[in-house]
């Protein structure tokens, strides 16, 4: 379940003004530097994490609750269950009844959605300042009192399962993801996707699903954060109404995930998929984790390699060599270490072959070429373009806040990344390039529509 949000004016000029800004590749000025968020943070008795910043800008408030579980945290067999909770998290409590949470939302003109990743499960509402202590209430009695009745179980299997079946295994390309993590991790739970697999989800039992909601959505797995028009001692009151009187979790929340073992060899893979139209190429490699220093020049060299039809990648294998039909490639920098890895279509009559050669070329020549001062610049420019528009919002800038303290356990970082993207160097860029994208740990994964090997496709 996710929404999008409507960009106001202000918005489209913000990203008018940074969008031409870095089509001339001009440095970052004061004048796009981002204002430091004022916030007050405070836990609970019962471990609950609470940001609270004040924006008088509109008389509304966004709520968010972010709760740190996500499919890595789900053992073998029990795939699926954080995205699975997305849904039942709707499905009624003790006091409100299946479908009404959103409903109520909506009924007092506000909006509410969620979302599921690898790291955390999110909720979110925004509404009219004044009904503040609603959405409250809301979230603090799905937190203390969720139901989850066997029909209601069944019913949102069967959601997910259709969910699968469209976002994934009916789209063209849509096994990407799946078959490139099955192939690239064994024992990280970064190998199995956030929708979880069908076997799991069929086999879930109303047992192992309570076990988990027990588990982890619990105060001391949770933060609130709330962005708006309030003032901070009266909405510090309300949290402390409604989520004090939840009870504190009776057990740690489980932390020992597998470490992912160092890849030390490269490996080529090809394995054919259903509904394939045309054969794909992947290089990928693994790399760190949000929050460690080499993260931030690895964002910049994503984007130089493969943000956009500029970028390197599809700039030389679309329209300079003409070997692939699309190219892009994306730094997959999250919680625990992941992958940095580049896709291309092969462009018929011409290989798999040479265009794995075309790709491994464009990732090994920014190993020895350092990006040009214009690329870098542009990369940056674009960087301090999403972060600034990223925080014109209460929504967003509740989500920079939730993210900073839940995956950095730090909200200091909300502000202090900025400006370590705006100092990374040229020389930072080529030395995280050769430092992860190393001959060593390379993947090269062939994908040919299902049949291929047969005909002699």
């Amino acid at each position: 379940m996710r929404s999008t949000h409507r960009a106001r004016r202000c918005v489209a000029l913000v990203a008018l003004v940074l969008g031409a800004a870095a089509a001339v590749a001009a440095p970052v000025d004061a004048a796009v530097r981002p204002t430091k968020f004022d916030y007050h943070i405070t836990t609970l008795d019962n471990g609950l994490t609470v940001i609270l910043s004040e924006d008088r800008s509109t008389p509304i408030v966004n709520l968010q609750m972010w709760y740190h579980v996500g499919s890595k945290d789900e053992p073998a067999g029990r795939t699926g269950f954080a995205h699975l909770f997305e849904h039942l998290m709707f499905k009624g409590s003790q006091n409100v009844r299946s479908d009404e949470h959103l409903s109520m939302i909506s009924s007092v003109g506000g909006t509410g959605n969620a979302y599921t990743t690898e790291d955390v499960t999110v909720f979110f509402e925004t509404v009219p300042a004044q009904y503040l202590p609603l959405v409250l209430w809301l979230e603090a009695d799905r937190m203390a009192t969720l139901r989850v009745s066997q029909r209601t179980l069944d019913s949102e299997r069967e959601v997910v399962k259709e969910e699968r079946r469209w976002r994934y295994e009916n789209q063209p390309f849509g096994m990407l993801s799946e078959i490139l993590y099955d192939e690239a991790f064994t024992t990280h739970p970064y190998k199995h996707q956030t929708i979880g697999s069908m076997e799991d989800i069929e086999a879930a039992s109303i047992e192992d699903v309570q076990e988990f909601f027990d588990t982890y959505y619990v105060p001391e797995n949770a933060t609130l954060t709330l962005v708006g028009d309030f003032e901070t001692d009266y909405a510090l009151q309300l949290v402390e109404h409604y989520f004090g009187r939840v009870p504190k979790a009776t057990k740690p929340v489980p932390r020992n995930l597998p470490r992912e073992p160092a890849v030390t060899r490269s490996r080529r893979v090809t394995v054919e998929a259903d509904n394939w139209p045309l054969p794909a190429v992947v290089v990928a490699h693994p790399i760190t984790y949000d929050g460690h220093p080499d993260a931030y020049p690895l964002h910049i060299l994503s984007k130089i390699l493969s943000d956009g039809q500029s970028a390197r990648i599809h700039r030389s294998l679309v329209y300079e060599q003409q070997v692939a039909v699309s190219a892009f490639g994306q730094g997959v920098i999250i919680e625990d270490p992941n992958l940095f890895y580049a896709v291309a279509l092969v462009q018929p009559g011409r290989t798999p072959e040479a265009v794995a050669a075309a790709l491994i070329a464009e990732l090994d020549r920014a190993k020895v070429e350092p990006p040009a001062d214009g690329e870098l610049q542009r990369a940056k420019n674009q960087f301090a373009r999403d972060y600034v528009i990223g925080r014109i919002s209460v929504e967003q800038k509740g989500m920079h806040l939730a993210h900073a303290q839940v995956i950095h356990d730090d909200v200091t970082t909300a502000d202090a990344e900025f400006d370590i993207f705006m100092n990374v160097s040229r020389e930072d860029v080529q030395r995280v390039a050769r430092t992860y994208l190393r001959d060593d740990n390379r993947l090269v994964l062939t994908i040919l529509p299902r049949g291929s090997r047969r005909t002699g496709q």
